[in-house]
């Protein structure tokens, strides 16, 4: 099965690289939002998928490492990946799309609620490239109330 990696492929390539990152979360409605900062190293799978591993603090103090993967899949037309952090057992898949200006990646999962024990929410992480060396996250979860609302947002920034 040999294939060439298509535009969506390469997309994914802006991704490669050494970065570090700082951002805020808020844990609690109605508390102060927690800061965490760390680094990425992003590397290229042949072409189709890319994978990155973090490292840094994460909101509450505590030290993570996280492993990220992304491709797209050309059956579906979707990009697919999946997401662990050493803070938690839950393994995170991805679906997501790509803007029409192909700066945003949107990518939709479901997860465990982090203020509610046993409930499950739907989340979603929008990656934003504002330039080749600084890139945003910024993820969102589905309320009770139907409506998205933001959690976390983390600016990377491009090292190498």
């Amino acid at each position: 099965m040999e294939t060439e990696p298509q535009q969506e492929h390469q997309w994914l390539q802006k991704l490669v690289g050494e970065w570090t990152f700082e951002g805020e979360a808020a844990m609690e409605p109605g508390k102060p939002a927690e800061h965490f900062k760390g680094t990425e190293r992003v590397r290229s799978l042949g072409g189709f998928w890319i994978l990155a591993e973090g490292q840094g603090e994460m909101p509450g103090g505590c030290d993570a490492t996280t492993v990220m993967t992304l491709g797209y899949d050309p059956e579906k037309g979707r990009y697919v990946g999946t997401w662990i952090g050493s803070m938690m057992p839950h393994l995170w898949v991805y679906d997501g799309r790509l803007d029409e200006g192909r700066q945003v990646l949107t990518l939709d999962s479901e997860g465990p609620d982090m203020t509610t024990a046993g409930k499950m929410a739907k989340f979603r992480d929008m990656i934003e490239f504002k330039n080749d060396g600084h890139r945003v996250l910024t993820s969102h979860i589905l309320g009770d109330d139907g409506k998205w609302h933001e959690i976390m947002t983390a600016n990377y920034r491009r090292k190498k």
